[in-house]
């Protein structure tokens, strides 16, 4: 009995004693961790204020560095997360969805006061997943749902703009206008919300406004076809020079002029507005023509705006997305019009019908403060844009055109696509704008509107091939075109050349007025349209000569057309 009653008092005993003897060695061993630890960390604030000092990181840990920050400023700019909390990668999800299942896990255990079985494990983690599972499917259906409703009301608002257009259409004033120009541009820019302006930028004749009231009284945002104002004021201020074109193009970027115009590079406009500053960009903005009434014979005509200087204005984005600026479609046909016929701002006229055996006499406005080496500067990049740029909507296989496109956020939520242009390139025929909102602004539509017009109207108002010659602006005013049906002949000329039978005539030119004073000439040289054909003679130069009675060779083919005398012997 005595020894039974012992033992257990002997077996706690012994207990305590082997308690004793371990707690030292574990608390020895918590503090050895804690020293590993803390030593860890001290190590790894070094390595970095080392590293933050200028040590030389490896590739991967840069390439790394980099991620995260780009990924923080992109959440930044979203308003989403912070840059403390950079967006996660899959694996780190991952673990983040297995550290949630544990914790479900642990928190059923602490309801239920046990540990679960094996199998209850599984349920849960099945019953979790499946929650999950139907959590995303939601999401995604509501996202699915926000969707469509977005795109219903975008389309409903698309529709209200689109059939507002068609009913300012239907209300032009077409009086004077070329009826076979309406129809052409009508017929391209079809139900879509737009307007439309095709001109003749050698004279100022304009040929038809479809939508007058959006082309000649509302005022858009120019977005990127700004860009011509500070092209041309960059290059005017010896801001642009040929040292950064050389330097650009040794470093193989498309940093110069022409290829900066061909896709519309906001960055490198931006960088020559900072040299130009704010008092000479809205200098060269009025000199060509923005900001004021063009003096066309419409009423109602909306000046425009230009930008102000106030608290908060991004000046920046002023030289390349147009900040602060407002212009008409008809401002826009009438500066890329000063840019074709070499500096003279002319005044858009409708012709007037009502006094029928008067002619059309073109009005000059101003001769720009600009010189004209400037102007011709700028158009192998409005050239570029056309064949392999941001307009490549609106290339015409038969001859060159010359453009802008713009697309931005024109305010309200709607955006705006603009695209201006002259052609052909060596004998301008036709300046045309194409202006669109909403939905219709996006994907170069306003591009592709133009280049319809281009390739319908150019049986009639294209250049031949053999025709398009090099000349200075003011030599155009004497150069008679060979096409029927030229408006342009009876404009410019008394008389034209006229075959009476004959088979060959000779075109005396005779102008009737002068569009520059004589005072005032130019040196531009345009640029030939950089099509390559067979030579052949034209009709133009081919010059009557005095009749041979020498015998045609027996050599010569039977397909030569031959001349044959009634008097030969």
């Amino acid at each position: 009995m005595t020894l039974t009653n012992r033992f257990p008092r002997t077996l706690s005993l012994a207990f305590i004693l082997i308690a004793l003897l371990i707690l030292p060695f574990q608390a020895a061993d918590a503090a050895k961790k804690r020293h590993e630890k803390n030593t860890r960390q001290k190590n790894s604030r070094r390595a970095s204020s080392r590293s933050d000092r200028g040590k030389k990181l490896s590739a991967k840990e840069r390439r790394a560095n980099n991620r995260r920050e780009r990924l923080s400023a992109r959440d930044s700019r979203r308003g989403g997360r912070s840059h403390s909390s950079p967006r996660l990668s899959r694996r780190e999800l991952r673990r983040e969805s297995a550290r949630e299942q544990a914790a479900s896990l642990k928190a059923l255990e602490r309801r239920l006061h046990r540990p679960l079985s094996k199998r209850e494990r599984a349920a849960e983690l099945r019953r979790i997943t499946s929650q999950r599972r139907r959590e995303i499917l939601e999401a995604r259906r509501r996202a699915e749902a926000a969707r469509r409703a977005a795109i219903a009301r975008q389309r409903a608002l698309d529709q209200a703009l689109r059939e507002e257009v068609q009913g300012m259409i239907a209300r032009d004033n077409t009086v004077g206008e070329d009826p076979q120009v309406r129809r052409v541009a009508i017929n391209a820019l079809g139900n879509h919300a737009g307007t439309v302006v095709v001109m003749d930028p050698m004279t100022g004749k304009v040929y038809s406004i479809v939508n007058q009231e959006w082309a000649v009284r509302r005022g858009f945002k120019p977005c990127s076809t700004i860009k011509l104002v500070t092209g041309v004021a960059g290059l005017s201020e010896n801001v642009i020079s040929s040292a950064e074109f050389t330097d650009a193009a040794d470093r193989g970027r498309n940093k110069d002029l022409t290829s900066a115009l061909a896709h519309s590079d906001n960055p490198y406009f931006e960088r020559v507005g900072s040299g130009l500053g704010f008092d000479k960009m809205i200098h060269y903005a009025r000199e060509l023509g923005l900001g004021e009434k063009t003096g066309a014979n419409i009423p109602f005509e909306y000046p425009g705006q230009l930008p102000e200087m106030k608290p908060g204005f991004a000046l920046h984005r002023m030289f390349s997305y147009a900040d602060g600026f407002e212009v008409t479609a008809l401002q826009l046909g009438n500066l890329v019009s000063a840019m074709a016929n070499g500096g003279k701002l002319l005044v858009p006229q409708i012709p007037n019908l009502q006094d029928a055996s008067s002619k059309f006499k073109p009005r000059v406005r101003r001769k720009l403060d600009i010189d004209g080496n400037v102007l011709q500067r700028m158009i192998p990049g409005m050239i570029g844009s056309v064949n392999y740029g941001s307009g490549r909507k609106a290339y015409d296989p038969l001859q060159t055109v010359a453009g802008k496109t713009g697309t931005c956020n024109g305010g309200g939520g709607s955006w705006v696509g603009l695209f201006t242009s002259y052609a052909p390139l060596a004998n301008p025929r036709l300046a045309v704008v194409v202006i669109t909102r909403g939905t219709d602004a996006h994907h170069h539509l306003p591009a592709a509107v133009a280049g319809q017009i281009y390739r319908d109207l150019h049986q009639r108002f294209g250049t031949p091939t053999n025709l398009q010659i090099a000349s200075t602006p003011d030599d155009e005013e004497k150069e008679v075109g060979t096409e029927e049906g030229d408006d342009l002949i009876a404009d410019q000329s008394g008389t034209t050349a006229a075959d009476s039978g004959n088979s060959t005539a000779v075109a005396t030119p005779a102008p009737t007025h002068k569009l520059v004073p004589e005072s005032s000439p130019s040196n531009v040289r345009r640029v030939i349209n950089p099509i390559n054909l067979p030579t052949q003679k034209s009709d133009s130069q081919k010059v009557a000569s005095p009749p041979k009675t020498s015998v045609i060779p027996a050599t010569q083919p039977d397909s030569r057309p031959r001349r044959v005398q009634d008097n030969q012997p």
